[in-house]
């Protein structure tokens, strides 16, 4: 039986998750901790509710926290479960007086403009080690570690010009401060047409970064 899906609206409805944000490939909590000892009996806390759930997360373990990222798709869909599993880490990280900071999580992805008809995936998929989701689909990390690449269409078409930019998922709360530092950093405001969804930025030397807030309050399920 299929998963029953839930957008990034209804999850962060629910109770219980306000450790977590919705960005791209699903949702993420970032925990403080003391130690890397303590990150392990907090990683081990998690497992033992991932085994009740039956739904099991990644998680990236550091000295000084622990990031946790559910989803229920390849492109970062959310199921029940993941309300569920979110709801109980953050239960744990109680228990165990280990304090979230939701302020600390971000994904990266890099945006490859192509022109139509052509599709580059498979370049970047070999030159990266990644596998492709399908043609002229995302490319990314096997293990889940390392930035997605995405492509886009050239418009107005532009053969032979590779270019590319950065996006940044960031929480939703988080996006106008990102924004503004990075204004004052030297960048410019290059679209501010999409906003509060996204900003389009460049940086003193005309490098492109979007700063993406839409998946943290989207209303639509992803595949």
């Amino acid at each position: 039986m299929s998963e029953k899906r839930t957008t990034a609206r209804a999850f962060h409805d629910a109770v219980g998750v306000e450790d977590w944000r919705v960005l791209f490939s699903g949702a993420h909590a970032y925990f403080h901790v003391g130690s890397f000892a303590e990150a392990a009996r907090f990683v081990a806390a998690i497992a033992e509710v991932a085994e009740v759930v039956g739904h099991f997360p990644d998680v990236d373990v550091r000295p000084e926290g622990v990031t946790v990222r559910t989803a229920s798709g390849e492109y970062g869909a959310l199921s029940h479960r993941d309300v569920e599993l979110a709801r109980q880490i953050s239960a744990e990280a109680r228990k165990l007086r280990i304090e979230p900071d939701p302020s600390q999580v971000q994904v990266v992805g890099i945006a490859v403009a192509q022109d139509a008809g052509s599709d580059v995936g498979p370049f970047w998929a070999a030159a990266l080690g990644y596998r492709s989701l399908g043609p002229k689909e995302d490319v990314v990390d096997r293990h889940r570690r390392n930035p997605h690449v995405s492509f886009q269409s050239l418009r107005p078409p532009k053969p032979g010009r590779g270019r590319t930019h950065i996006d940044v998922s960031v929480p939703a709360d988080q996006a106008e401060a990102r924004v503004a530092a990075a204004l004052e950093a030297g960048g410019r405001l290059a679209d501010g047409t999409h906003v509060p969804h996204w900003w389009t930025l460049a940086s003193p030397e005309n490098h492109g970064v979007d700063i993406a807030a839409w998946p943290d309050f989207e209303d639509d399920e992803e595949d």
